[in-house]
């Protein structure tokens, strides 16, 4: 059985590949930091909405969690994400989010620091 934050990080990241983003920022702090290794950092609720509005695209996404580990405040998820464009063209990225919460219990997501590979 999942715990409370187990079920918020698979959510979270399910909200990502299905483009929801109401579910996106209400799990995340005003003040959220999203570090992207080798891009960009977000800094703040209105920066993220602002990266959000910038992804939207007709790409179909797959995601495939391979390993979930909560802890506490923090987290660790990886797996697999598979894009399909309207042409039919297919990429494959491999992720893994290390995640900071504000707090233990019925927390929201503080920061994020993001490595993703294309494969």
């Amino acid at each position: 059985m999942e715990s409370q934050n187990q079920i918020l990080f698979r959510e979270f990241n399910e909200a990502f590949v299905k483009g929801t983003t109401d579910i996106i920022l209400a799990s995340v702090t005003d003040d959220i930091v999203w570090r992207m290794v080798g891009t960009d950092t977000i800094k703040g609720i209105d920066a993220l909405k602002e990266a959000l509005a910038g992804m939207e695209n007709d790409n179909k996404f797959e995601l495939e969690i391979e390993h979930m580990i909560t802890h506490g405040k923090e987290a660790a998820v990886n797996g697999l994400i598979h894009s399909t464009n309207r042409d039919g063209e297919q990429r494959h990225y491999s992720f893994c989010d290390i995640y900071r919460l504000n707090k233990h219990k019925d927390g929201k997501i503080k920061e994020i620091i993001s490595y993703v590979l294309e494969v």
